[in-house]
């Protein structure tokens, strides 16, 4: 993918990849981690329950049941591998050194999929150049950055995504000069495809993105559908077939029904209890969320160069005609996310945490933005790409290893704490553990010395001084002093614990603001 280039490049993608996986290892564990991995247990024992006796109560009584386990099939085998070094550097329990392990795979897959992504580019610009700006951009991108060390569903899925648009637009480039597809082709993209979808369900969407590329397709080439189906039905059968046979394959709960596919569209259209997301200070409720939410966080959450990007798009729309394949692509990528966000407001999708569920649609913003800032004009695309660079080269070291919460500079004119979502995922407490850890040491605390936070807090204290954990929600009966408690995620915006002091703050600045944003406290209650 990425040939004869100046070898600043390469050494630059290494340190890079080098400096992700370390921060990968050193950051916290999101509350999402302990379900993930819950998932995959409960689906690999039902298998063997399967394999052995041809039915599977528990998992069919299971709560979580429609939670894809596509990444677990990938990463569960790379964590098994790196959990005992992973337990010596970090001095983690074996749990906690699984859960760690995964964000190794995570970045790993993070990282595959840029190259995708500036092959994609390089289609779209055949310019190695500004692939390459774009390129940095999509991987220096805080928000996504972040998100990379350690989300183990949406980057998945984001990645799968983007890996799927390129399958899609080589078939189409063979599809434009009408050669055949070779089967090798069509295994690799049926995989990839029942992957994304075994991941989460929502991956079906892709299918409309199919079907837009070949509507805008036909419609721009005006060539003959009943010879395009004639030449390549054999493909499209071949492709059907192993989709159907991965996607069943890779989701054990469609085997005792196959109605079940439908069953789990509705549960994750309405999945969770009406969780509230802090939005323009507005408290959202996920189940009854109004069209307003998206655009406002979309609008916090991209880029300025992006949003600008974005709103040129009349004025550099004439100068397509030059490309009309890359018309296709760029019609079909604004279409397919005009569509996807439709079909969201209209069937009223259970979405928080601000725009992670919809994290898969901002490479291809970014695609159809950065092309347009290519045609406008390429000297500012150069300039204004470079200056973003290393502006979120900047931004990255100043809010590690809060890259995730990024909001854009537009933010800044509000009081984020009041206003906005931040650390919605709880990776403030690796920070906030080791200061009850370093407490507890000063202060000669035994073992029974309760810590009230998250469940998995023994992933980062199991190995030390503690062995008595219990969840946030058991505070107000906790009658043995003296404990430790954290707050965190949904909790910190919780009333304080009564007579106790507080030993930590948690909180970052954004560069070029004076803001403090706070993300997590401990306390200690004697």
């Amino acid at each position: 993918m990425l040939k004869n280039y100046n070898p600043f490049v390469y050494l630059f993608l290494l340190i890079y990849f080098c400096v992700g996986i370390y921060l990968s290892l050193n950051t916290g564990i999101s509350h999402d981690e302990y379900h993930e991995q819950l998932n995959w247990e409960i689906n690999l024992k039902s298998v063997k329950e399967f394999y052995l006796n041809g039915t599977y109560q528990d998992l069919i009584e299971y709560k979580d049941r429609y939670h894809g386990i596509g990444f677990n099939i990938i990463s569960q085998p790379f964590q098994l591998i790196l959990k005992d070094l992973i337990s010596n550097y970090l001095n983690l329990n074996e749990y906690g050194s699984i859960l760690i392990a995964k964000h190794v795979i995570v970045f790993t897959i993070f990282f595959i999929s840029g190259l995708f992504f500036y092959s994609i580019c390089k289609i779209l610009f055949e310019d190695k150049k500004f692939s390459i700006i774009s390129l940095l951009i999509f991987y220096l991108y805080p928000y996504l950055f972040g998100h990379a060390h350690f989300n183990p569903k949406d980057i998945p899925f984001l990645s799968f995504w983007i890996i799927n648009t390129f399958f899609l637009i080589k078939i189409f480039q063979n599809f434009n000069k009408e050669r055949l597809i070779n089967f090798k082709t069509i295994l690799f993209f049926s995989l990839s495809t029942s992957l994304l979808i075994s991941i989460r369900i929502v991956g079906i969407l892709i299918f409309i993105q199919y079907l837009i590329f070949f509507i805008v397709y036909f419609e721009t080439s005006k060539k003959s559908v009943l010879k395009f189906i004639k030449l390549y039905k054999l493909n499209f059968i071949y492709f059907a077939l192993l989709s159907i046979f991965f996607i069943f394959a890779m989701n054990p709960i469609f085997w005792h029904n196959p109605l079940e596919i439908f069953n789990s569209v509705k549960w994750m259209s309405k999945y969770q209890q009406d969780i509230c997301t802090l939005t323009l200070g507005d408290c959202m409720k996920s189940l009854n969320l109004p069209s307003s939410y998206y655009f406002i966080w979309l609008f916090f959450k991209l880029p300025i160069l992006i949003i600008f990007g974005l709103l040129i798009f009349p004025i550099v729309e004439k100068k397509f005609l030059d490309n009309e394949l890359n018309k296709v692509f760029i019609y079909s990528f604004l279409i397919t996310i005009a569509s996807i966000l439709i079909l969201f407001i209209f069937f009223n999708v259970a979405v928080y945490d601000e725009i992670r569920h919809l994290m898969f649609l901002v490479p291809l913003l970014f695609l159809v933005s950065l092309h347009n800032l290519y045609l406008f004009n390429k000297t500012l695309f150069s300039y204004l790409g470079s200056l973003v660079i290393f502006f979120f080269i900047f931004e990255n070291f100043a809010i590690n290893p809060y890259q995730y919460t990024w909001m854009n500079s537009l933010s800044k004119f509000y009081n984020i704490n009041k206003t906005f979502e931040v650390d919605y995922w709880g990776i403030s407490n690796k920070s906030l553990y080791s200061t009850i850890d370093n407490h507890s040491i000063q202060n000669n605390l035994d073992k029974n010395t309760c810590v009230f936070g998250d469940l998995y807090s023994s992933a980062f204290l199991g190995n030390k001084n503690f062995n008595c954990f219990k969840s946030y929600s058991e505070l107000d009966s906790a009658n043995n002093r003296p404990f430790y408690v954290l707050k965190n995620v949904k909790n910190f915006k919780r009333s304080d614990p009564k007579n106790c002091e507080i030993i930590s703050m948690e909180n970052y600045y954004y560069s070029f603001s004076k803001q403090k944003i706070n993300v997590g406290s401990a306390w200690y209650c004697d």
